[in-house]
């Protein structure tokens, strides 16, 4: 696991963007989701991306957010909101049964189409009113193929960190430089 995130601390500091804010509390971690394209675009520092829906756990406990785009831990809209947080927890609920499994980090290289990539981190999520197999899940809306450590446009080829499991749409993640 260090392996894996030792180059997103290496990009944090690098960029000396995002300004990292340590959590604790609810959060979700949308670290094994696929995305969903909304058919919206989004605005991020002037580029526009197109908007994705991940699924996510609702965890509570230690994580870590962009205080650039959260400002604080407090829930984003009130008690049935969270924001998609960071954490290393390892053994969390994972799609598709929702039962709580072990993450298995992978790269891989982002490709035209459904081979790009998500950002979720540090995004707005609403909580979904009933839980499934026993998880509490959140709705996490995000931009597709932006880097969350500088904002820029991922191009195609370039070298992501997900959990999510191989043939995800927009598996949720990080670019590597």
């Amino acid at each position: 696991m260090i392996k894996y995130l030792l180059p997103f601390v290496l990009i944090a500091s690098a960029y000396a963007e995002p300004a990292l804010i340590a959590c604790y509390g609810k959060y979700a971690l949308c670290a094994a989701s696929p995305t969903t394209p909304t058919n919206k675009t989004m605005v991020i520092n002037g580029v526009t991306f197109q908007q994705g829906v991940s699924v996510c756990p609702v965890l509570t406990g230690a994580s870590v957010g962009d205080r650039n785009l959260i400002g604080s831990c407090k829930s984003p809209k009130g008690n049935n909101t969270v924001w998609s947080l960071f954490s290393t927890e390892m053994m969390y609920p994972q799609a598709p049964s929702w039962a709580v499994v072990l993450a298995t980090p992978r790269t891989f290289v982002t490709t035209a189409g459904e081979g790009g990539m998500a950002n979720q981190w540090s995004y707005p999520c609403v909580i979904r009113p009933k839980k499934f197999n026993g998880a509490t899940l959140a709705d996490c809306l995000g931009p597709i193929n932006e880097s969350p450590w500088n904002g820029a446009v991922v191009p195609v080829g370039a070298s992501v960190v997900t959990s999510a499991p191989l043939g995800s749409a927009y598996p949720v993640g990080g670019n590597l430089p």
